[in-house]
C-alpha cells in the first residue's frame, strides 16, 4: 500500500501482537530532519494507531517528499493507510 509519502508493508504478526517498523533512509537530509522524521512518526502510531490495530507487523518505508511534509499531513496518511489495511 502506497501513499504519497509512505510506503507501508504488512504481514500477520506471529507473535499475536502488532509490531511497527519504519524506514527512513536519508535522502540527503540531515540528522537532525531524519530524527525528526522518526520521532513523529513514532509518536502517531502510539497515539493513534497502536491501541486499535490487529496483531500485524507494520513497516513503514518513508519516501522522500516525507521530509517536507508537516505533522497533520503525516498523520492524515499514517491514518489512511491503517484504514485501507484494516479492511
Amino acid at each position: 500500500m502506497r501513499t504519497a509519502s509512505l510506503d507501508v508493508r504488512t504481514l500477520s504478526s506471529l507473535l499475536g501482537v502488532p509490531r511497527v517498523g519504519f524506514v527512513v533512509p536519508k535522502y540527503k537530509q540531515s540528522g537532525v530532519a531524519r530524527n525528526r522524521l522518526k520521532r513523529r512518526l513514532r509518536e502517531l502510531i502510539r497515539l493513534e494507531v497502536l491501541p486499535g490495530l490487529a496483531p500485524l507487523d507494520l513497516v513503514f518505508k518513508v519516501l522522500p517528499v516525507a521530509y517536507t511534509r508537516n505533522f497533520e499531513t503525516l498523520r492524515a496518511e499514517v491514518l489512511q493507510a491503517v484504514r485501507r489495511i484494516a479492511r
